[in-house]
């Protein structure tokens, strides 16, 4: 049941007068207690495998034993830190996993840039030019939304295999290109533009301003929060694949990208476990810097976006 309180606050001109407060009930109060608990531990749920990979990361093969079935297991060895960097080191040193993190790093970068000049320019067309079957280009896109990736992979790869074939920089550009086009991000960018006002377009062009130094100089500096979403996205999907590279860099073994190495180290009978889950802290920390970094503008970029969905 909420309650009232009457304060008495002063005014300027010396006098008093009496204010009545409506204070929240005790349910709500509760309520609220119960939401953030709630919160807490389901993100504890959702960090102990997390807390598992980082602690197992620390860790020699026999800590890793002694410490298994038990609280332990969450938790780093402290008395051995020492264990830590020699697993690290291994994974550096002995297998060179840095070298596939910058591999994948440079594709990544790459993709960014004509992810978001490719489909942005897309979605511009569509959501800022009036032409003949724009509305059927629409529901082509979103229907190429919901197709699975898997049933399109076999006749990419011929067309690659007949355009690039794969010797030397034809099998960057096979990686790279694929991975520039995305019906998805063409969606979003599309849905994004659509809520930028026309008369900032329509004043550039009275300034004769072209159509791409419009997208270049007004559009995109206005879509901020969409490009950090496609940004982060293509970043994620470039770093996480693994299929794909697999198949054109067969016999290109030091083009590999991290998640491919990755298979490789883990699959090594004499590295310790350690090390393995070391390697897999290696391959999770670019991920989580770039999505905290970026957090404010996705959750920015999908409210816009989703505005006329």
């Amino acid at each position: 049941m909420k309650k009232s309180v009457k304060k008495i606050i002063p005014m300027q001109n010396g006098g008093q007068t009496e204010v009545e407060v409506v204070k929240g009930s005790s349910g709500k109060v509760a309520l609220n207690v119960v939401y953030y608990v709630c919160g807490a531990v389901l993100s504890l749920f959702f960090l102990f495998p997390l807390l598992y990979m980082l602690a197992y990361s620390t860790k020699s093969d026999s800590a890793i034993a002694a410490s298994a079935g038990t609280f332990a297991m969450f938790l780093p060895d402290f008395k051995n830190l020492g264990a830590a960097f020699n697993n690290y080191k291994t994974v550096f040193i002995d297998y060179k996993i840095g070298e596939y993190a910058l591999n994948s790093l440079r594709y990544a970068i790459i993709s960014i840039v004509l992810n978001v000049i490719i489909n942005g320019l897309a979605g511009y067309v569509l959501a800022k030019f009036r032409i003949p079957g724009s509305k059927f280009f629409t529901f082509i896109i979103l229907f190429l939304i919901v197709v699975p990736v898997e049933t399109s992979i076999i006749p990419l790869f011929m067309v690659v295999k007949r355009m690039l074939g794969f010797k030397g920089v034809a099998n960057i550009l096979g990686i790279i290109l694929p991975a520039t086009i995305s019906v998805f991000n063409v969606f979003l960018f599309m849905q994004f533009f659509q809520s930028i006002p026309k008369d900032y377009l329509e004043a550039a062009r009275m300034d004769g301003a072209s159509n791409l130094k419009i997208f270049f100089k007004i559009i995109l500096p206005l879509s901020k929060p969409i490009v950090a979403t496609v940004s982060v996205f293509c970043f994620i999907g470039v770093w996480n694949d693994y299929l794909w590279p697999t198949m054109l860099l067969v016999d290109n073994k030091d083009l590999l990208p991290i998640q491919a190495a990755l298979t490789t180290i883990r699959g090594e009978k004499d590295l310790s476990e350690g090390a393995k889950m070391a390697s897999l802290v290696i391959t999770s920390i670019p991920i989580f810097i770039v999505y905290i970094a970026a957090q404010k503008y996705i959750v920015k970029g999908f409210g816009t976006a989703g505005l006329k969905v």
